[in-house]
């Protein structure tokens, strides 16, 4: 019964500090004068038992309420009682130390202006100083005494909820997320050290009284020896490969990881810990970081009317942002998709005040609607982001993707040189490199029309509209891609489908995409195809089997990976070039230009007009047939256009 009733009181005095408010300031401001008083009481008993006599020009009373009335007016001047004390920080004792120090200084002053006029002073100088001391230590002691109690007592959480974790670093950065963790409210880990590659010493060491370990083995071997579960890289001077090998094995032997971003100086610790997020799989690509030449960039673009279509998809919206901060004087999105682009538009407005943002909601196949565009916004610079791009819906509405990819693309070009744009940048996919498929033909048939209009017009004129292509894989995290439905499927316990455990695919971020994108746009010439260095392939299984681990389960137990097959058009394997086709570097190691030999314009635009004006009524056999004539390297995969190609 005894043991019963000290829980339960625990648990009813826990519950009440936890919804304690805060104290109001002047009760704060008292107790800190209290403090003071405390300190010359003690200083009193402590001169008067050394053998020196009291200066009696006052009486005692007197003397240590000017010590009191001038203490309190620096807390007042200073504010050192509007701090929260729970939630007290370093700023907090250097206030107190100023004010202190300050008053001892005040008074100091008073007592030699005394010794001046009177000739006796009003103090013992070393009377003085020990209250100075002694009133710095008891508000600072106090302070401590307060933080330590809400954190260990009034703020406790049942430790066996917390999940036990590693830091790895031990530089200023790390102490200040352990710091950040261990006044988070409501805690969610437990430090149990930190692990340092750099300490070679073999003395054990420690900080915020947690070991330091020094990386001798394995991570995961330290991470079991120290009962973790998981682990927070905070290394600022780690390479992205070492982050990349700490993910992986931890991952690999089912332990929790945790990213934070290089902290600041002016940081709380209460941003910091809301900045501790796991891993995600963009985290672990592997790919070296964007140099972008922002100048050239920035000279393309400034004070520039800009075109973007497809603006609400996820690589037309993320040009929208990227352009928008080269400050032009106007983006015109455009798209057809009526809440994506109006979602856009609420995002973005406002975000730079000095351009104009404007909002068109047309499809790209109707000429009168977009040449009215032209006609009012007369864009300098075009980005044609805009494309049906799923494979198996393609094969499935063949004219859907002439009409969009082909002859969308086709309205554009022609009203760019019509209205004499200067730039047209056109956005293409590595699908449309020996293509398998109807999506990847249609973008190859839109890059040839592009392609060879801009030769033709060179022929006619130095000033004609330069046209470029970019040409890159797929994009993780686009609407519609493989990482959001992987993520949906982990959400739901799986299975994870995927389409042959042998596939292969290049990935970039979205960010990553579109900054090459704007890259390739200024150094064209036009007529060219730049293609993306995309980094290493990535097995898609290998892909599902880290995403499920990063999640916190068990590929094959918790979450199972289910091979379905291979959809129709789909390849093992993409390619960045045809086999004919070879590159010439440009002045960004990332940016490769593909030489693909032109074809003659009046004859592609003749085979193309064909294609076009007869796919709304021919039947879908008679639509792939055409588009196989135009592209003689299209051969259908997993496809029912398959017999078309013997």
């Amino acid at each position: 019964m005894n043991a019963a009733f000290k829980y339960m009181m625990a648990k009813i005095s826990k519950k009440r500090f936890r919804n304690m408010g805060y104290l109001p300031r002047w009760i704060i401001f008292l107790i800190d004068v209290f403090i003071v008083f405390v300190a010359s009481v003690v200083t009193y008993f402590i001169v008067e038992s050394l053998s020196a006599n009291f200066y009696k020009n006052l009486n005692m009373p007197v003397r240590y309420a000017l010590v009191i009335f001038v203490n309190a007016f620096f807390f007042l001047l200073y504010r050192t009682y509007a701090g929260i004390i729970r939630h007290s920080t370093f700023i907090d004792c250097v206030k107190l130390l100023v004010s202190t120090s300050t008053a001892f200084v005040a008074l100091a002053a008073i007592n030699l202006s005394w010794l001046l006029v009177f000739g006796q002073q009003l103090y013992m100088n070393t009377g003085l100083f020990i209250s100075y001391v002694i009133s710095f230590l008891l508000l600072f002691l106090f302070r401590i005494l307060v933080k330590h109690f809400f954190e260990k007592y009034a703020n406790s959480v049942d430790a066996k909820k917390l999940m036990p974790l590693v830091i790895y670093g031990a530089d200023a950065n790390a102490i200040s997320i352990a710091n950040a963790l261990k006044t988070e409210t409501p805690a969610r880990f437990k430090l149990r050290g930190f692990i340092d590659k750099y300490h070679q010493d073999k003395t054990s060491k420690r900080i915020l009284n947690l070991p330091i370990v020094n990386q001798n083995k394995s991570i995961h071997v330290i991470m079991r020896a120290m009962k973790a579960e998981a682990l927070i890289i905070a290394e600022k001077g780690l390479s992205r490969e070492e982050i990349v090998a700490i993910v992986e094995e931890c991952l690999e032997y089912n332990f929790k990881v945790f990213t934070v971003p290089v902290i600041t100086d002016w940081e709380d610790q209460d941003h910091i810990s809301k900045k501790v997020k796991s891993f995600e799989i963009e985290d672990l690509l592997e790919r070296k970081p964007i140099d972008l030449h922002m100048d050239e960039i920035s000279k393309q673009l400034k004070g520039k009317k800009v075109l973007i279509t497809g603006a609400a998809g996820s690589i037309g919206s993320e040009i929208v942002r990227q352009v928008l901060e080269f400050g032009p004087s106007k983006i015109v999105m455009l798209d057809q998709a009526e809440t994506p682009l109006h979602n856009l538009a609420l995002e973005i407005n406002g975000l730079n005040p000095a351009v104009k943002i404007k909002t068109v909601l047309a499809d790209i196949r109707n000429w009168d609607v977009i040449e009215n565009v032209f006609r009012t916004y007369r864009p300098d610079v075009v980005y044609h982001a805009a494309a049906y791009k799923h494979v198996p819906l393609m094969e499935e509405n063949p004219s859907q993707a002439v009409c969009t990819n082909v002859f969308g693309t086709m309205n554009l070009a022609d009203l760019a040189n019509q209205y004499e744009v200067e730039r047209f940048v056109m956005v293409s996919t590595d699908k449309a490199v020996n293509p398998s498929s109807v999506m990847g033909a249609s973008k190859r048939i839109a890059e040839k029309y592009v392609q060879s209009l801009h030769y033709k017009l060179q022929q006619e004129s130095d000033n004609a509209t330069k046209f470029i292509t970019t040409r890159f894989g797929n994009v993780l995290g686009s609407n519609g891609s493989i990482v959001p439905l992987f993520t949906k499927q982990i959400q739901e316990g799986g299975p994870i489908t995927i389409t042959h455990p042998e596939i292969i695919r290049y990935f970039m971020t979205i960010p990553e995409a579109c900054q090459l994108v704007l890259e390739a746009g200024t150094m064209g010439n036009g007529g060219e195809i730049f293609i993306f260095d995309m980094g290493e392939p990535v097995k898609i299984i290998d892909l599902a089997k880290k995403m499920i681990r990063l999640a916190g389960y068990t590929p094959g137990k918790e979450i199972e990976i289910k091979i379905i097959g291979l959809r129709p058009g789909e390849k093992l394997f993409e390619e960045l070039l045809n086999d004919t086709s070879k590159t010439l570097p440009t002045h960004n190691d990332q940016i490769m230009i593909a030489i693909d030999p032109a074809d003659d314009f009046e004859q592609v635009s003749m085979s193309i007009k064909d294609l076009c004006e007869t796919a709304k009524y021919i039947t879908n056999d008679e639509i792939v047939f055409k588009m196989k004539k135009i592209v003689p390297e299209f051969k259908s995969l997993n496809s029912m256009f398959q017999m078309l190609d013997q």
